[in-house]
């Protein structure tokens, strides 16, 4: 595996990247991905997902979003719609580059806002041809609530009611840690060493009004309309993203799509006990959808039936 750090620009800031590829030289087929919630473009539990990936002949970018990591921008904004600017973005850069098919380009997004972001962003761009979504967030505002008491989330309401009024008045607002004041997280969170890599490197202070954005963030919205074809990765009892987050995703997606649900498990330790069997999968379904289109070929069937689409390579 080749490994490039890479940088190009969303919205006038800088954005750092890996470029990883394999070691034959390109075109390749593409996957852009951001990182999950809080996470980095370096974080070693991406590393597998992407080896597999190359192996089937894939190039892979990965970015730090705006404020995060080695990219530019504001270190103390967490803003989902930023970064799906940023992913947008990531794609147009895709499509500079000379060692990319740029026709054939998928993403990936796995934990919370990440696994979201792949569905806005298959929703925002037609150039992207398939996504796969791990262990999404649908509903920011329903996850939020869930991490809390009724008590808990009606005083929290009221604190970002009091901290939009301040903001107003005096032009700055509440700081609050992003793990602690925005996701609250779960013991299992608090125990494990899975993103230890990557946790001290995070910005430990930001504007609450982040959870104004995140309360906002409704993936299920575009999963609606989508026609991409889209593969959804769930666990069940998930205490972290709710099981039914994903399970909603993939109900209402239109086009082609596939739901794998992971048993006798919990959010961070399916990474490490199911990755055998679900990377196959994933690397399966991009292998299927993220093709050039040489020739197109639209079928309508009975009314019924609806419209078929058929991508066609020609031999190059």
């Amino acid at each position: 595996m080749r490994e490039t750090a890479v940088e190009f620009y969303s919205e006038g800031d800088r954005i750092a990247a890996l470029w990883r590829t394999p070691d034959t030289d390109g075109p390749y087929r593409a996957i852009v991905q951001g990182p999950g919630w809080l996470g980095l473009k370096d974080a070693k539990l991406y590393v597998r997902y992407h080896e597999a990936l190359i192996a089937a002949g894939f190039g892979v970018l990965i970015i730090d979003y705006r404020g995060f990591g080695d990219s530019g921008g504001d270190r103390g904004v967490l803003s989902p719609s930023r970064q799906l600017q940023d992913l947008v973005n990531a794609v147009t850069y895709l499509t500079t580059r000379d060692d990319v098919i740029v026709d054939a380009i998928g993403t990936f997004g796995t934990g919370g806002t990440g696994g979201g972001n792949a569905i806005l962003l298959a929703g925002a761009d037609a150039r992207i041809k398939a996504a796969v979504s791990q262990v999404p967030v649908s509903d920011g505002e329903d996850w939020l609530h869930r991490m809390r008491q009724e008590h808990e989330w009606l005083a929290y309401l009221a604190a970002l009611d009091d901290d939009r009024k301040q903001r107003v008045l005096t032009g700055e607002g509440r700081r609050v840690h992003p793990r602690e004041d925005i996701m609250v997280p779960t013991p299992e969170r608090r125990a494990t060493t899975i993103k230890a890599d990557v946790d001290d490197r995070i910005p430990s202070s930001i504007s609450l009004s982040a959870a104004e954005e995140i309360i906002a963030y409704k993936p299920i919205v575009t999963a609606r309309t989508l026609d991409t074809p889209l593969l959804v990765i769930g666990v069940a009892g998930d205490a972290t993203t709710p099981t039914d987050h994903a399970e909603a995703l993939y109900e209402a997606a239109r086009g082609p799509k596939q739901l794998i649900m992971q048993h006798h498990t919990t959010h961070y330790a399916a990474y490490d006990r199911y990755w055998e069997q679900t990377t196959p999968r994933i690397v399966e379904w991009f292998d299927r959808y993220v093709r050039p289109s040489d020739v197109e070929i639209r079928t309508t069937l009975p009314a019924e039936s609806g419209e078929t689409i058929e991508n066609l390579e020609t031999p190059q």
